[in-house]
């Protein structure tokens, strides 16, 4: 079979869209594991955390976000859009005055921002903001 340019573009092009569609289970898998790994497979509850993150960010690059959850022993921060979700961990000790984190994230798209917090009774709580990228930050 002989194949010309028409062809080979055809090719590619449908090579390079599976790629990208079988790729965003996986990104949504490696969140739903890293929060497994966090919480020992235990249940998360919404509320009692509170995230804060822009509604939109002009560049994906550096973009702000904090987190607070009184009473918890460590928070887990995610980006769920990005080839490694795990974003950063924070862990408080009993002395620790506040128990909140802030940092400054790059993603690479829109995509949600997950904060989960294991708190001091052993339960787990889950906040989650969407953050708008119009500039992404993790590209080549």
């Amino acid at each position: 079979m002989e194949f010309t340019r028409r062809n080979i573009l055809a090719l590619g092009s449908g090579a390079f869209a599976a790629a990208s569609l079988s790729g965003m289970p996986a990104f949504a898998s490696k969140t739903d594991d890293a929060i497994a790994a966090f919480t020992g497979g235990a249940s998360v509850a919404e509320g009692g955390i509170e995230l804060t993150a822009p509604e939109i960010a002009e560049n994906g690059n550096t973009v702000p976000v904090s987190v607070t959850a009184p009473g918890a022993v460590s928070i887990m921060l995610l980006a769920t859009g990005n080839p490694t979700p795990a974003v950063a961990t924070f862990n408080f000790g009993p002395m620790a005055g506040a128990r909140s984190g802030a940092t400054r994230i790059r993603l690479a798209k829109t995509q949600d921002v997950v904060a989960v917090a294991k708190m001091e009774d052993g339960s787990f709580r889950q906040a989650g903001a969407t953050v708008k990228v119009t500039i992404g930050g993790c590209g080549g």
